[in-house]
């Protein structure tokens, strides 16, 4: 755990550094307990910054030597930091060799250098390089880099780290080397070690430039059977990045190395990308259809920022979504063309949009909200978020939208052009593509679109339309505001692309004339809020339109439109634009959901249910509708008929009783279930057989779709008591040729609450039990269950004393406490307050052993001012029991002293 209490650093602070790293040459002797690292650098002074001692980061290090060009020199420790005065005079390079020993076994915090398995692996950002010996731990320093590793053969007899294998051989007393060096300076963030007893499923290739190159996937003894997606989806990412941007291989090889201990999904180190576990191995039997959508897109970004993020970096830490936000977005794009249809690429985006409204809506909203580039942090990695990486790539894909695609691809080619092999800022990027388009909306507004990276916050746009018979012209009237942050009360108006179309009553598109135009034109159209209110006259229009707006969610905003239930029928049933579709439905939903928890009438039973009937007939008529349409993908038909989440139902409250929010979701669940369960029962008979498993998106569409409707059939048995389809679901459970099928069957049981669910798991346990992956779902499925009388929280604390429980591993934490505590409101927020408890003495826990994941728990609560009473008081006191402890990482005390202070 770091020492003493960090200050905040502030991105307008930035200085260059007073020293550059040329080379970097470094020795590893690894040993768990004590492994020793000389590193030999050449530094030379900074001559455009002012002369000052040369400071080196560095973190539960043992220092045994410093020689300034072969020779011992003064020195010393300040604040975590090595400090050297006595350096050579002028601009010439000197020699500086530090030689330090740390212990990679006792490295719990998994940042650095550390051991999982008996296997060494690192991971450096954002400021893990520290911890393997003093450097000057910043993005914008670049180096090349050879590094020497030694170790013991039987015990590591795989040496790898970033580059070229250069040289390899044995060492007497049966230990070995392995010399790599990188041909590319790199920041040393993106430094990567790996070495233990592994094995690699190999693949060679043939770029389009006609070069050679090794793609290795490397995972422990007995994985390797289920790595073939993963190096399928590598190839895949390297022949799409050539394809769509030009942008080729750089390297002879390319590995991927998975380990089930790591603190993120993935890190994408130069050649020497280290994985979790979760985002490699896949195998029919073991990974559902979400588990390889996931690897195929987590293995594409990881790719990608070869170029979008190792080629070109970030000149700070403030910067980090120049990165990330630029690569989510081309994963994003890598997903939707692997899909292949339009229909798919449309279930791809709504289910991206529905991350960010679902997570990022409300950070934005919360007391950790914070713009795509920062103005200050106190410990960075609390700002790896959904606001930096899907909120970031919003911003780069409204780029996209007012470039053109076209357009997009000349700004990344001149982005390239001017930037490969810096450290640049998230203005460098938009200028490029500004330069590169200078005709477009993107340069001419290009001073107001740089806010979407400095003003924190969601803007709302309000649409208000107004039909004139007489005249056949409709207005439609766009304003903008963004509520307060914290920091930043006032906002200035964003600059909003807003693709838009307008449908007749009877569901037909009309042509869109603007007044002033000679001629109608296209079906839809992108136009530009940029300031306060824009007002669009169209004419023409020979009948009232419904209007379609901010189709393919063209912007990160909220819209506000006064859409009556008929209006959005006729969005849901015609509309072109398959995410506004969608919309409607969710609408409709949320009006539904929010009218209820507001009634008073509406009473609720001892168990906290509503027995009441909630769903409206045109909305049930609507739904059947969709789950009937022949023209429909599967994939979509789950997405309309999956309910809002009570995460973002609450979020559309002023005031969260978030019982109230579940009891009323689950009652429009149950209501659903009930009323279209002949229609359930048509569905899962058209759907339930996909023939030989194959993870692509029609085929996976069909199961999810046929997973929903089980899950509704079992949710409307256990209402009416039939057994037939928990009957059937357990057969289904047993009798299941992939895990998708299987997990979805289990699902259904577990949250219908049938009896059938216990043997069920017990059966899953016994089958899958040396799979930890799979053990994950198992902890995460029953974490995440219905709460029936308050029977979850002692569940998960009895699933804590579970032989395979470790609250060590991250994977593990996650799929049972975060599964409890983030993504189970309706069991967390108990009105005894014991979920809060429970919460508090996890975070504490884990932040002795892990302060990266005790942060992320520690934002379970975020949102508590908007919960009612006793949930507000009670979230309160809790996040305060925390707050109060003086040993608290920085991780962690930056989260809670931030929640407590938003009010």
């Amino acid at each position: 755990m770091k020492e003493g209490q960090a200050t905040a650093i502030h991105r307008l602070d930035y200085a260059p550094p007073a020293y550059w790293i040329d080379t970097v040459d470094l020795t590893f002797d690894l040993d768990p307990a004590k492994t020793r690292v000389l590193n030999k650098m050449r530094v030379r002074r900074n001559p455009d910054a002012p002369a000052q001692p040369l400071r080196l980061d560095g973190e539960e290090l043992n220092l045994a030597r410093v020689l300034v060009n072969g020779a011992g020199t003064s020195f010393k420790l300040e604040g975590g930091q090595l400090v050297l005065e006595n350096l050579p005079e002028g601009d010439a390079p000197f020699e500086l060799e530090i030689f330090t020993t740390c212990a990679p076994a006792k490295n719990t915090q998994l940042s650095g250098l550390y051991v999982s398995g008996d296997t060494f692996f690192t991971q450096c950002e954002a400021e893990g390089f520290r911890r393997i010996t003093y450097f000057l731990d910043r993005p914008d320093v670049m180096a090349s880099y050879s590094v020497l590793l030694r170790a013991d053969k039987a015990a590591c007899p795989v040496l790898l780290s970033n580059g070229n294998l250069v040289e390899q051989g044995a060492l007497p007393e049966g230990r070995h080397f392995a010399r790599w060096q990188d041909p590319h300076k790199k920041p040393c963030y993106l430094f990567a070690l790996v070495a233990g007893k592994l094995v690699a499923r190999e693949q060679q290739i043939i770029s389009r430039a006609g070069q050679p190159h090794l793609l290795q996937v490397y995972v422990r003894p007995g994985d390797l059977g289920k790595t073939e997606h993963a190096m399928n989806s590598l190839m895949a990412s390297i022949a799409w990045d050539e394809a769509r941007f030009g942008l080729s291989l750089d390297l002879e090889r390319f590995m991927i190395v998975a380990t089930s201990d790591f603190n993120m999904g993935a890190m994408e180190n130069k050649g020497l990308n280290i994985f979790n576990t979760k985002y490699v191995l896949a195998s029919e039997a073991t990974a559902t259809d979400a588990d390889f959508a996931h690897i195929e897109s987590v293995v594409g970004h990881e790719y990608f920022h070869n170029w979008t993020g190792n080629r070109v970096t970030c000149r700070d830490w403030f910067q980090l979504s120049l990165k990330e936000g630029l690569t989510v977005f081309r994963d994003q794009e890598f997903s939707q063309d692997m899909a292949g249809s339009p229909s798919a690429r449309a279930v791809k985006r709504i289910e991206d949009v529905r991350v960010l409204r679902t997570a990022q809506f409300p950070e934005d909203a919360g007391p950790m909200a914070h713009p795509v580039r920062p103005d200050s942090y106190v410990e960075i990695n609390n700002f790896y978020t959904v606001t930096i990486y899907e909120k970031g790539a919003e911003v780069v894909r409204m780029q996209h939208n007012l470039v053109g695609r076209k357009g997009f691809a000349r700004g990344m080619k001149l982005y390239f052009e001017r930037h490969d092999g810096q450290a640049v800022t998230c203005d460098d990027f938009a200028q490029a593509m500004a330069d590169a388009n200078p005709a477009s909306p993107l340069a001419l507004h290009l001073d107001g679109f740089k806010r979407w990276y400095s003003q924190a916050g969601t803007p709302r746009v309000r649409a208000e339309g107004a039909y004139d018979a007489a005249t056949q012209r409709y207005t439609l009237t766009l304003t903008q505001s963004c509520p307060a942050t914290p920091g930043q009360p006032d906002k200035r108006p964003f600059v909003i692309p807003v693709e838009l179309g307008l449908l007749a009553q009877d569901g037909s598109a009309l042509p869109l004339q603007l007044e002033g135009e000679a001629a109608p034109g296209t079906l839809s159209r992108t136009v530009v809020l940029q300031e306060a209110g824009l007002t669009l006259s169209f004419v023409n229009v020979p009948s009232a339109p419904v209007p379609s707006l901010l189709r393919g969610f063209s912007a990160p905003v909220i819209l506000e439109c006064d859409y009556s239930d008929a209006e959005l029928l006729t969005l849901l049933a015609h509309d072109s634009d398959a995410f506004n579709r969608w919309e409607a439905s969710q609408r409709l939903a949320l009006r539904i959901a929010t009218q209820a928890i507001a009634d008073s009438a509406l009473s609720t039973g001892a168990e906290g249910q509503i027995d009441s009937k909630i769903l409206p007939a045109s909305y049930i008529e609507a739904m059947r509708s969709v789950l009937r349409h022949p023209g429909l993908d599967a994939a979509f038909k789950e997405l309309v008929l999956t309910l809002p989440s009570e995460t973002y139902i609450a979020e559309q409250l002023d005031v969260v009783d978030p019982q109230r929010v579940h009891a009323v979701r689950e009652a429009m669940r149950q209501e659903l279930a009930a009323a279209l369960q002949a229609d359930w029962a048509w569905a899962w008979e058209q759907h339930q057989h996909t023939g030989a498993y194959r993870p692509d998106a029609a085929s996976a569409g069909r199961r999810a779709l046929a997973g929903l409707a089980l899950a509704m059939l079992c949710l409307a048995a256990r209402a009416s008591g039939d057994t037939v389809w928990p009957g059937k679901a357990y057969q289904r459970f047993k009798d299941a040729g992939n895990m998708t099928d299987r997990f979805n069957a289990l699902s259904a049981l577990v949250a219908s609450g049938h009896a059938l669910a216990q043997p069920a798991l017990a059966r899953f346990h016994q089958l899958f039990k040396d799979d930890a992956l799979v053990i994950d779902k198992w902890f995460a499925l029953q974490a995440g269950s219905p709460d029936r009388g308050g029977n979850v929280l002692p569940l998960v604390r009895q699933l804590m004393q579970h032989p395979q429980f470790s609250l060590k591993n991250p994977n593990r934490a996650r799929s049972l406490i975060f599964s409890y505590c983030n993504a189970n409101p309706g069991a967390f927020h108990r009105q005894d307050a014991a979920g809060y408890v429970f919460w508090s003495e996890r975070v504490m826990e884990l932040d002795a052993i892990n302060p990266q994941v005790a942060a992320r728990l520690a934002r379970a609560l975020d949102r508590w001012s908007k919960l009612a009473e006793p949930w507000r008081t009670a979230a309160r006191e809790a996040i305060a029991r925390v707050a109060a402890r003086p040993d608290l990482s920085n991780d962690v005390r930056e989260v809670v002293t931030r929640a407590l202070a938003n009010v």
